[in-house]
């Protein structure tokens, strides 16, 4: 009556440890599915600073025009005025671009310098003051090229990151896949030896 009871505690042991297993390795997956879809995420927000870039490229480009066009001598003051405000009109649709991207604290803080820079050319172009506009342009430039740079740093940091924690997080969930496997394995075991112990196999007839 002992050993049955023992084998009993023992079998319903092995269907707990199976429950508990099964509660675990789906947990397990689930959270590697929810690492990898932070990593996808990450590399959404990567790609998106590849985007600025481009935008940071065609800002570039539209105030080097402008300080060009302002330092020229032989440019009638209507000609210039008329061409750097059109390119300030450019400039101003990338703002809307740019303002919809992702943003750290950092890099709002050059951009609102950025648009600043912008803002003093807009308003030395009613003066026709082409010194100052081309000042403005190039302090505007360097701007560009310090946001840029942190644009690359933050995107390779925050890339470098989620790598990281995907890789850690997808060892530690192998490990614990290979751990609940050999628990199941062991618990499968036991099961099965209690079968074999509750089945009786009858013994041949004796020939004597």
């Amino acid at each position: 009556m002992k050993d049955q009871k023992k084998y009993s505690n023992k079998t319903k042991a092995a269907f707990i440890l199976l429950i508990v297993m099964l509660i675990i390795l789906l947990g397990n997956f689930n959270t590697l599915r929810n690492s990898k879809n932070v990593n996808d995420n990450i590399n959404a927000i990567y790609k998106d600073r590849l985007v600025v870039a481009h935008y940071i490229f065609q800002y570039s480009k539209q105030l080097h025009f402008i300080k060009a066009e302002a330092e020229k001598l032989n440019l009638s003051d209507n000609i210039k005025k008329d061409e750097i405000i059109h390119t300030l009109d450019i400039i101003h649709d990338i703002d809307d671009l740019y303002a919809k991207t992702v943003l750290t604290n950092k890099e709002k803080q050059y951009f609102d310098a950025f648009l600043s820079s912008c803002k003093e050319i807009n308003k030395q172009v009613e003066s026709k003051n082409w010194d100052k506009i081309a000042n403005s342009s190039a302090g505007a430039l360097k701007t560009l090229e310090a946001l840029s740079q942190i644009q690359i740093k933050e995107g390779k940091a925050k890339l470098e990151a989620a790598n990281a924690m995907y890789n850690k997080n997808n060892v530690l969930g192998q490990l614990q896949i290979a751990l609940l496997i050999i628990l199941g394995g062991i618990t499968f075991y036991l099961l099965i030896k209690k079968i074999k112990k509750t089945i009786k196999i009858p013994e041949p007839p004796s020939m004597n």
